[in-house]
């Protein structure tokens, strides 16, 4: 009775030794264990890979996301010196307004040129609030911002060469509980470390890129709501320089 034949294992342990079986298909399996071997190993990096370029262009998107959350933070400060601007220019309009009226009427002009100065004030916010950028986008700025060095070492142009065996040498690093679930390979290991590490960043990136988004929507309705303030504060300052245009010409 023949004994049962050898399992062609492409990843045996270390220990064992390659026996090759008896008869003339004997150089023929081994051949094809190699073949194996070499194509589980191929499969592998090729997946790491995938995964290593899939953790790049995440950092790409988050880099771009701060730099989108950095300008829109320009704009608000933008939008509210527009706000502070308007609010004096209606300030002075006011004052001028009271100048033609004392000019039109004698008595006024007599009353406003003894009354003493009212001090100069600071103009009226007309309810505009200082300010901030939400609380959330900065946080999600200052996470995505502590990436920087990762975006670099990933990066196709800004990395260094790729020392393949220092990731060998990682999985020599990996706990006795976790080197149980890996393949004895070394190789193999390695690989299996690497696209465990690849999406562990990925799903802790694709967190911070839901943090960058929803403060760039936060951020976006406040400012929606500034325009809107702007937009009306613009339109009433608008008709009353029309009004003090048709009073000027009045005189």
């Amino acid at each position: 009775m023949s004994a049962l034949p050898r399992s062609y294992n492409p990843f045996a342990e270390d220990e064992e030794e390659d026996v090759a079986p008896a008869g003339p298909g004997g150089a023929g399996g081994a051949d094809r264990q190699r073949f194996l071997q070499q194509e589980v190993l191929r499969r592998s990096a090729a997946t790491a890979d995938s995964t290593t370029r899939s953790l790049s262009l995440l950092y790409e998107s988050e880099r771009i996301g701060v730099a989108a959350s950095e300008e829109l933070i320009r704009q608000g400060e933008a939008l509210k010196r527009t706000e502070q601007m308007v609010d004096k220019m209606d300030q002075d309009l006011k004052t001028s307004q009271k100048h033609i009226n004392s000019i039109k009427s004698v008595w006024g002009g007599l009353v406003n040129y003894f009354k003493a100065k009212p001090p100069e004030s600071k103009p009226e916010q007309n309810g505009a609030p200082e300010y901030y950028a939400n609380s959330r986008l900065k946080e999600a700025m200052m996470s995505s911002k502590e990436q920087e060095p990762k975006y670099q070492e990933s990066h196709p142009n800004l990395r260094k060469l790729d020392n393949s065996d220092n990731d060998f040498n990682k999985a020599d690093l990996v706990s006795s509980v976790q080197r149980d679930a890996y393949p004895k390979n070394q190789q193999l290991r390695a690989y299996h470390q690497k696209i465990d590490n690849n999406l562990d960043e990925m799903s802790s990136g694709l967190s911070r890129l839901k943090s960058l988004a929803l403060g760039l929507q936060t951020e976006i309705e406040e400012q929606d709501d500034m325009l809107d303030r702007l937009t009306k504060k613009v339109e009433t300052l608008d008709v009353n320089i029309k009004n003090t245009d048709r009073k000027v010409r009045q005189l």
